[in-house]
């Protein structure tokens, strides 16, 4: 006869074994809410997890045109803006600054799920805004209106969003608020300020396209340091000695870095020819002079360049124009407003000497 059913009855279980069966049962809720949610059917894509993607965070005035909603806002106060979002929630606004890069994004993720559907490495577009929860209808109503796959928001509410980037994983954050982009980059993630082109292009609908300036973008500042503060000629003889070792990274090499491993993954499926992505560096070193260092560089870190750039000093924006970047990150603001006058969408990378110059013009 088995134990239980001796004596007089079944004995009353013990204060620990409660506790396994109420995590037991809770085990087996979550996995059966999680079984009936990997079951619904959907034709949108799920969001990759956060360790897997390569996660692009971008503001509301970055991805959408806000500039009458900004005035708004500071001529008459926070009160009248909300009002004037949500009387406009059916509104659609229109594509700001970062918009082509985030749909030449989700160009990108459409051709790798293509190729690797059960993959999660892939690009994850996050809406990181401080505005108020009740301007968010008006930002859902206009991504569901073009078609754009973000599905994860983070409204803050006045507060800065700057610490959410860590917990997002973070690898690009775009925002048109400088002092949000500063304190960013402060925090060791890779950031840039969007600004709108000053003429409309067209921009390619089938590839991503993005260029890169070197010193304090890719790089580290350390050689713009020497031309700004002992001239051309020390800087070349500079870069003569140290031909050999490699630049220190700059702010935006991780980013580089996740571009050229989507890059790797078209390659191996033999698509290297009608690889979705494009690279372009544009620099404005001498090739002659202080070109190598950069190649040399590039090689140790295991990463390539589809197309390199060496002006020698002329202006980026007339190239610019022939790349038709879908954004282009410089950390000088004359390049970003050269770039800007002839129809380039230019990111601003707030790091380096560079920025001293830039505040005491």
């Amino acid at each position: 006869t088995p134990a239980s059913m001796s004596g007089s009855g079944s004995e009353a279980a013990q204060p620990g074994e409660d506790e396994e069966v109420r995590t037991q049962e809770a085990e087996q809720d979550w996995a059966a809410a999680k079984a009936f949610y990997d079951n619904l059917v959907s034709k949108k894509p799920r969001p990759p997890k956060p360790q897997h993607a390569i996660t692009v965070a971008v503001s509301s005035r970055a991805l959408f045109d806000l500039v009458e909603e900004r005035r708004i806002y500071e001529e008459q106060g926070l009160e009248k803006y909300v009002k004037y979002q949500q009387d406009k929630e059916n509104v659609t606004l229109k594509p700001g600054p970062a918009f082509h890069f985030v749909k030449a994004l989700e160009h990108v993720n459409a051709r790798l799920l293509e190729l690797y559907p059960d993959d999660e490495e892939r690009f994850d577009i996050v809406l990181m805004t401080n505005n108020h929860a009740q301007v968010g209808v008006r930002l859902i109503n206009s991504i569901n209106h073009y078609g754009l796959t973000i599905e994860r928001f983070c409204m803050t509410g006045g507060k800065s969003p700057i610490g959410y980037l860590t917990a997002y994983l973070t690898n690009l954050y775009l925002s048109a608020d400088s002092e949000k982009v500063q304190e960013a980059i402060e925090a060791g993630i890779a950031a840039a300020t969007m600004f709108t082109a000053n003429k409309d292009v067209a921009y390619s609908d089938t590839q991503l396209r993005v260029a890169f300036d070197g010193d304090a973008v890719l790089f580290s500042d350390e050689s713009e340091q020497i031309v700004k503060e002992q001239g051309l000629d020390r800087f070349f003889e500079h870069e003569k000695l140290n031909e050999n070792k490699p630049l220190a990274q700059g702010p935006l090499k991780g980013f580089l870095e996740a571009l050229g491993k989507l890059q790797k993954k078209f390659y191996a499926k033999n698509e290297r020819l009608n690889c979705p992505i494009r690279i372009f560096l544009v620099t404005a070193r001498s090739a002659a002079s202080s070109g190598a260092r950069v190649l040399k560089t590039l090689r140790s870190w295991g990463l390539e360049i589809d197309e390199a750039l060496f002006l020698a000093g002329a202006p980026k924006g007339p190239i610019l124009v022939k790349i038709r970047p879908h954004i282009f990150f410089d950390d000088q603001m004359f390049h970003i407003e050269g770039a800007q006058k002839l129809g380039t969408i230019a990111a601003h990378v707030p790091y380096g000497v560079a920025q001293k110059y830039n505040k005491s013009a």
